[in-house]
Protein backbone atom coordinates (compact mmCIF):
# COMPACT_ATOMS: atom_id res chain seq x y z
CA UNK A 1 0.00 0.00 0.00
CA UNK A 2 1.27 3.47 -0.89
CA UNK A 3 2.47 5.55 2.08
CA UNK A 4 0.22 8.43 0.95
CA UNK A 5 -2.85 6.21 1.18
CA UNK A 6 -1.92 4.95 4.63
CA UNK A 7 -1.39 8.53 5.76
CA UNK A 8 -4.83 9.51 4.44
CA UNK A 9 -6.41 6.70 6.45
CA UNK A 10 -4.60 7.83 9.59
CA UNK A 11 -5.71 11.44 9.06
CA UNK A 12 -9.31 10.32 8.75
CA UNK A 13 -8.97 7.81 11.60
CA UNK A 14 -10.04 4.89 9.43
CA UNK A 15 -7.98 2.08 10.92
CA UNK A 16 -10.10 -0.69 9.40
CA UNK A 17 -9.84 0.84 5.94
CA UNK A 18 -6.04 0.72 6.28
CA UNK A 19 -6.26 -3.03 6.91
CA UNK A 20 -8.65 -3.52 4.00
CA UNK A 21 -6.58 -1.57 1.50
CA UNK A 22 -3.39 -3.32 2.61
CA UNK A 23 -4.98 -6.60 1.53
CA UNK A 24 -5.83 -5.27 -1.94
CA UNK A 25 -3.26 -5.96 -4.62
CA UNK A 26 -5.22 -4.28 -7.41
CA UNK A 27 -3.71 -0.82 -8.07
CA UNK A 28 -7.00 0.35 -9.62
CA UNK A 29 -8.85 -0.46 -6.39
CA UNK A 30 -6.24 1.38 -4.34
CA UNK A 31 -6.48 4.40 -6.67
CA UNK A 32 -10.27 4.47 -6.30
CA UNK A 33 -10.04 4.23 -2.51
CA UNK A 34 -7.49 7.04 -2.49
CA UNK A 35 -9.81 9.28 -4.54
CA UNK A 36 -12.71 8.55 -2.18
CA UNK A 37 -10.62 9.29 0.89
CA UNK A 38 -9.32 12.55 -0.59
CA UNK A 39 -12.90 13.59 -1.31
CA UNK A 40 -13.86 12.73 2.28
CA UNK A 41 -10.93 14.73 3.67
CA UNK A 42 -11.83 17.76 1.56
CA UNK A 43 -15.47 17.50 2.55
CA UNK A 44 -14.55 17.40 6.24
CA UNK A 45 -12.23 20.38 5.78
CA UNK A 46 -14.98 22.44 4.16
CA UNK A 47 -17.50 21.46 6.82
CA UNK A 48 -15.07 22.40 9.60
CA UNK A 49 -14.28 25.71 7.90
CA UNK A 50 -17.98 26.51 7.57
CA UNK A 51 -18.55 25.68 11.23
CA UNK A 52 -15.58 27.76 12.41
CA UNK A 53 -16.60 30.77 10.30
CA UNK A 54 -20.20 30.55 11.52
CA UNK A 55 -19.14 30.28 15.16
CA UNK A 56 -16.71 33.20 14.81
CA UNK A 57 -19.57 35.68 14.39
CA UNK A 58 -18.01 37.85 11.69
CA UNK A 59 -20.38 40.70 10.73
CA UNK A 60 -19.25 40.31 7.11
CA UNK A 61 -16.85 37.93 5.40
CA UNK A 62 -13.77 39.68 4.03
CA UNK A 63 -10.68 38.62 2.07
CA UNK A 64 -7.56 40.42 0.91
CA UNK A 65 -8.56 40.38 -2.77
CA UNK A 66 -8.02 43.95 -3.98
CA UNK A 67 -7.11 45.13 -0.47
CA UNK A 68 -5.21 48.44 -0.47
CA UNK A 69 -2.22 48.43 1.88
CA UNK A 70 -0.17 51.48 0.81
CA UNK A 71 -1.57 53.59 3.66
CA UNK A 72 -0.55 51.06 6.35
CA UNK A 73 2.69 51.40 8.30
CA UNK A 74 3.92 47.92 9.23
CA UNK A 75 6.42 47.38 12.05
CA UNK A 76 9.91 46.06 11.28
CA UNK A 77 10.05 42.56 9.77
CA UNK A 78 6.26 42.50 9.43
CA UNK A 79 4.32 42.53 6.16
CA UNK A 80 0.86 41.45 5.08
CA UNK A 81 2.46 38.27 3.76
CA UNK A 82 4.07 37.44 7.11
CA UNK A 83 0.73 38.07 8.84
CA UNK A 84 -0.97 35.67 6.45
CA UNK A 85 1.44 32.86 7.31
CA UNK A 86 -0.19 32.91 10.78
CA UNK A 87 3.06 32.40 12.67
CA UNK A 88 2.06 35.24 15.00
CA UNK A 89 -1.06 33.28 15.90
CA UNK A 90 0.74 30.03 16.66
CA UNK A 91 3.18 32.08 18.78
CA UNK A 92 0.26 33.71 20.65
CA UNK A 93 1.18 37.23 19.58
CA UNK A 94 -1.29 40.11 19.25
CA UNK A 95 -2.10 42.51 16.43
CA UNK A 96 -3.07 46.09 17.22
CA UNK A 97 -4.57 47.95 14.26
CA UNK A 98 -4.60 51.66 15.04
CA UNK A 99 -5.89 54.52 12.91
CA UNK A 100 -8.70 56.73 11.75
CA UNK A 101 -12.23 55.56 11.06
CA UNK A 102 -12.81 53.90 7.68
CA UNK A 103 -9.18 53.09 6.84
CA UNK A 104 -9.56 49.31 6.57
CA UNK A 105 -8.79 48.10 10.10
CA UNK A 106 -11.94 45.99 10.51
CA UNK A 107 -11.51 44.61 7.00
CA UNK A 108 -7.99 43.42 7.82
CA UNK A 109 -9.00 42.01 11.19
CA UNK A 110 -11.88 40.08 9.63
CA UNK A 111 -9.84 38.79 6.68
CA UNK A 112 -7.13 37.55 9.04
CA UNK A 113 -9.80 35.93 11.19
CA UNK A 114 -11.26 34.15 8.16
CA UNK A 115 -7.78 32.96 7.17
CA UNK A 116 -7.25 31.67 10.72
CA UNK A 117 -10.50 29.71 10.42
CA UNK A 118 -9.37 28.33 7.07
CA UNK A 119 -6.33 26.92 8.84
CA UNK A 120 -8.43 25.27 11.49
CA UNK A 121 -8.16 27.83 14.31
CA UNK A 122 -11.09 28.76 16.55
CA UNK A 123 -11.88 32.48 16.27
CA UNK A 124 -14.38 34.78 17.97
CA UNK A 125 -15.19 38.27 16.67
CA UNK A 126 -16.72 40.96 18.91
CA UNK A 127 -17.35 44.64 18.70
CA UNK A 128 -15.81 45.77 21.97
CA UNK A 129 -19.04 47.39 23.19
CA UNK A 130 -21.02 44.23 22.39
CA UNK A 131 -18.56 42.06 24.31
CA UNK A 132 -18.70 44.34 27.35
CA UNK A 133 -22.50 44.27 27.29
CA UNK A 134 -22.42 40.47 27.01
CA UNK A 135 -19.94 40.18 29.88
CA UNK A 136 -22.17 42.33 32.08
CA UNK A 137 -25.19 40.22 31.12
CA UNK A 138 -23.35 36.98 31.98
CA UNK A 139 -22.10 38.50 35.23
CA UNK A 140 -25.61 39.50 36.28
CA UNK A 141 -26.94 36.02 35.43
CA UNK A 142 -24.16 34.24 37.35
CA UNK A 143 -22.81 32.69 34.14
CA UNK A 144 -19.61 34.70 33.74
CA UNK A 145 -17.18 31.92 34.66
CA UNK A 146 -18.69 29.56 32.09
CA UNK A 147 -18.53 32.24 29.41
CA UNK A 148 -14.89 33.05 30.18
CA UNK A 149 -14.04 29.35 29.96
CA UNK A 150 -15.63 29.29 26.51
CA UNK A 151 -13.52 32.27 25.44
CA UNK A 152 -10.37 30.53 26.69
CA UNK A 153 -10.95 27.79 24.10
CA UNK A 154 -10.52 30.30 21.27
CA UNK A 155 -7.20 30.58 19.45
CA UNK A 156 -7.96 34.16 18.40
CA UNK A 157 -10.27 36.84 19.81
CA UNK A 158 -10.95 39.92 17.69
CA UNK A 159 -12.00 43.11 19.52
CA UNK A 160 -13.26 45.61 16.99
CA UNK A 161 -13.88 49.33 17.53
CA UNK A 162 -12.19 49.79 20.90
CA UNK A 163 -12.56 53.49 21.59
CA UNK A 164 -15.93 54.22 20.03
CA UNK A 165 -18.01 53.74 23.18
CA UNK A 166 -16.81 54.42 26.76
CA UNK A 167 -17.38 51.72 29.39
CA UNK A 168 -18.48 51.99 32.98
CA UNK A 169 -16.22 50.70 35.75
CA UNK A 170 -17.74 47.23 35.85
CA UNK A 171 -17.56 46.85 32.08
CA UNK A 172 -13.94 48.00 32.01
CA UNK A 173 -12.97 45.53 34.74
CA UNK A 174 -14.75 42.65 33.03
CA UNK A 175 -13.04 43.37 29.71
CA UNK A 176 -9.68 43.68 31.48
CA UNK A 177 -10.16 40.20 32.93
CA UNK A 178 -10.77 38.77 29.45
CA UNK A 179 -7.58 40.43 28.16
CA UNK A 180 -5.70 39.13 31.20
CA UNK A 181 -6.97 35.60 30.46
CA UNK A 182 -5.64 35.88 26.91
CA UNK A 183 -2.18 37.11 27.92
CA UNK A 184 0.43 34.70 26.49
CA UNK A 185 -2.29 32.04 26.09
CA UNK A 186 -4.23 33.28 23.05
CA UNK A 187 -3.87 35.90 20.35
CA UNK A 188 -5.94 39.08 20.25
CA UNK A 189 -6.56 41.46 17.36
CA UNK A 190 -7.69 44.92 18.44
CA UNK A 191 -8.86 47.72 16.15
CA UNK A 192 -9.04 51.24 17.55
CA UNK A 193 -9.36 54.81 16.32
CA UNK A 194 -7.65 56.13 19.46
CA UNK A 195 -3.99 56.31 20.44
CA UNK A 196 -3.11 54.44 23.63
CA UNK A 197 -2.77 57.71 25.52
CA UNK A 198 -6.48 58.33 24.91
CA UNK A 199 -7.71 54.95 26.15
CA UNK A 200 -8.24 56.27 29.67
CA UNK A 201 -11.25 58.16 28.30
CA UNK A 202 -12.75 54.77 27.41
CA UNK A 203 -11.79 52.65 30.41
CA UNK A 204 -11.86 55.43 33.01
CA UNK A 205 -9.34 54.08 35.49
CA UNK A 206 -5.73 55.07 34.69
CA UNK A 207 -4.13 52.06 36.42
CA UNK A 208 -6.50 49.59 34.80
CA UNK A 209 -5.93 51.16 31.38
CA UNK A 210 -2.17 51.00 31.83
CA UNK A 211 -2.29 47.35 32.88
CA UNK A 212 -4.58 46.45 29.97
CA UNK A 213 -2.41 48.22 27.38
CA UNK A 214 0.71 46.63 28.89
CA UNK A 215 -0.68 43.13 28.35
CA UNK A 216 -1.85 43.88 24.82
CA UNK A 217 1.37 45.55 23.67
CA UNK A 218 3.69 42.85 25.01
CA UNK A 219 4.27 40.33 22.18
CA UNK A 220 2.33 42.54 19.75
CA UNK A 221 2.66 43.90 16.22
CA UNK A 222 1.29 47.44 16.00
CA UNK A 223 0.07 48.61 12.59
CA UNK A 224 -0.73 52.25 11.89
CA UNK A 225 -3.50 53.09 9.39
CA UNK A 226 -3.44 56.57 7.85
CA UNK A 227 -5.32 58.42 5.13
CA UNK A 228 -8.95 59.28 4.51
CA UNK A 229 -11.95 57.05 5.10
CA UNK A 230 -12.56 54.62 2.24
CA UNK A 231 -16.28 54.64 3.01
CA UNK A 232 -16.41 58.44 2.77
CA UNK A 233 -14.42 58.37 -0.45
CA UNK A 234 -16.75 55.78 -1.99
CA UNK A 235 -19.81 57.76 -0.91
CA UNK A 236 -18.41 60.93 -2.49
CA UNK A 237 -17.71 59.06 -5.73
CA UNK A 238 -21.38 58.04 -5.92
CA UNK A 239 -22.56 61.64 -5.80
CA UNK A 240 -23.41 62.87 -9.33
CA UNK A 241 -21.04 65.58 -10.51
Amino acid sequence: MKPELADLCRQLRLAHVVDYVAQQQDEQTQALVEQLLMAEREGRRRARLGKLVQQAGFPHLKTFDGYVREHISFPAACTLETLLDMRWLTQRENLLLMGAVGTGKTHMATALGVEACRRGHAVQFFRASDLVALLQEKFAAGMLSRFREKLKKMDLIILDEVGYVPFNQTGSELLFNVIADCYEQQSVIVTSNLEFGQWTSIFGDTKLTSALVDRLVHHAHILSFTGDSFRLKQAMERIPQ
